[in-house]
């Protein structure tokens, strides 16, 4: 009796072994794929990354593609007409011959229409020197749509950049939409060189925008990942209620801060939680758009970040209309320090879960720099302006995959600046880089 039951022991210390290995395995596998898909559910991903679960728009299971119902709608006006284009007359009816006399109805058909493409122009520019008897001073006359080199003009260089950068086309598409509608033949290099030089007779304005928020009181800045002939490399943007500003660099570091803010800032940076912002500067206002959404998605996977993922956005509804008339440094400074308080009564809070305790942590580090719209106007409590400038970046990001150089990063970076700010202050982009052509050939 005693050697049967030996055997069953053995039998199920084996059978318990199994299952610990199994479970091992099952554990690995599952903190794999919890990593994996971490980067399609997390605060930060993209809706268009998002993976969704089967959902119908009315919740019977039928969908119903289109316009949400009860929608009404919006009808083109109809606009007031340049030209008036008129049918041919008839005077004699086409089956019998008899007069038809003046129209017993006159129909209107407003139609919008463009004009064709019109076809290139070869422009002989006349260049006029003097050498001055008296002095020997050498005088040049150039028109002012002459470009000081190269053998296209302004229309042509005004043209294919915002091909390229608004409309998103490859270079050779933008070769065959210059052959086809203008009857210009370039080659896709054409195109690219084309872009260069207008990005060197730009620079003078970037540089004068990066001088501009080095003197700004605020500046959002945010950054996103980006390819060099296949390297990492960082796209950050710096944008003011005027300005916007791209540069692409190798690194992700105070550096680059430095560089482009210069080395000392005056004003508030409005950013994320990126550790290199903290140790440039003490003038930060955190982003309040990742914190919240970085506890509702954590709210969403464990029921112990529930109760803080509240008491967060209940805090920053009440906080988030500070009072306009700050003139009296008391209440604001009661204001902030209530404020603090309750974050860090819930940032403090024993928690049992490994990734709330790093999120409480998280809140803790930063409690100096999560209210400082509060104390000073004008600073906004999210960091939504930098993260709406790096949209048009991700999407190009997407097209063209990687820069081949640092030529390519130079041309993106400069005249998707020019292209950001100009929307920034109300400009057409296309008058605007003409005029801004216009101007730089009149230095040289």
């Amino acid at each position: 009796m005693q050697e049967v039951t030996c055997r069953n022991c053995e039998r199920l210390q084996r059978r318990v072994e199994e299952l610990e290995h199994q479970n091992a395995e099952l554990k690995a596998e599952n903190a794999q794929l919890k990593s994996r898909l971490a980067a399609y559910e997390n605060s930060n991903t993209p809706p268009s990354r998002r993976i969704y679960p089967s959902r119908s728009h009315t919740g019977c299971g039928k969908r119903f593609p289109g316009r949400p119902r009860g929608h009404r709608g919006k009808t083109r006006p109809k606009p007031k007409p340049d030209i008036v284009k008129a049918a041919e007359w008839r005077d004699r009816c086409e089956r019998c011959g008899a007069p038809l006399g003046e129209p017993s109805h006159v129909n209107h058909r407003v139609v919008e229409e463009i004009s064709n493409p019109s076809p290139r122009q070869v422009i002989d520019f006349l260049e006029f020197e003097w050498n001055c008897r008296a002095c020997g001073t050498h005088t040049v006359s150039r028109h002012p749509d002459c470009p000081p080199d190269g053998r296209f003009g302004k229309n042509v260089l005004t043209q294919t950049t915002l091909m390229k950068f608004e409309e998103r086309l490859p270079l050779q598409k933008i070769a065959e939409g210059l052959e086809r509608q203008y009857g210009l033949t370039v080659t896709p290099a054409t195109v690219l060189d084309i872009t260069r030089r207008v990005s060197d007779w730009l620079r003078p304005e970037y540089e004068a925008i990066q001088e501009k928020i080095q003197r700004s009181r605020v500046v959002y800045t945010d950054e996103t990942g980006e390819k060099v002939d296949g390297e990492k490399y960082w796209l950050w943007c710096f944008t003011t209620d005027t300005d916007t500003l791209t540069a692409v660099r190798r690194s992700r570091g105070k550096k680059v801060l430095k560089e482009i803010l210069g080395e000392v800032f005056k004003g508030v940076i409005v950013c994320d939680g990126w550790k290199p912002y903290s140790n440039y500067t003490n003038r930060i206002q955190r982003c309040w758009a990742h914190l919240l959404r970085e506890a509702k998605c954590l709210a969403e996977q464990i029921d112990e970040a529930k109760p803080l993922s509240e008491a967060l956005h209940r805090l920053y509804s009440r906080i988030k209309d500070p009072p306009e008339d700050r003139s009296s440094p008391d209440e604001v400074k009661r204001l902030v320090k209530a404020a603090k308080r309750t974050m860090m009564h819930w940032a403090r809070r024993p928690y049992k879960t490994d990734e709330v305790r790093r999120f409480a942590a998280k809140i803790r580090n930063g409690i100096d720099h999560w209210f400082t719209f509060i104390t000073t106007p004008g600073v906004e409590p999210t960091n939504n302006r930098a993260e709406r400038a790096l949209r048009e970046h991700v999407v190009q990001r997407k097209i063209i995959g990687t820069f081949r150089n640092g030529k390519g990063t130079r041309i993106h970076e400069t005249i998707m600046t020019m292209l950001a700010t100009w929307k920034q202050r109300g400009l057409n982009p296309s008058n605007a880089l003409a005029e801004t052509l216009t101007k730089e050939w009149m230095k040289s």
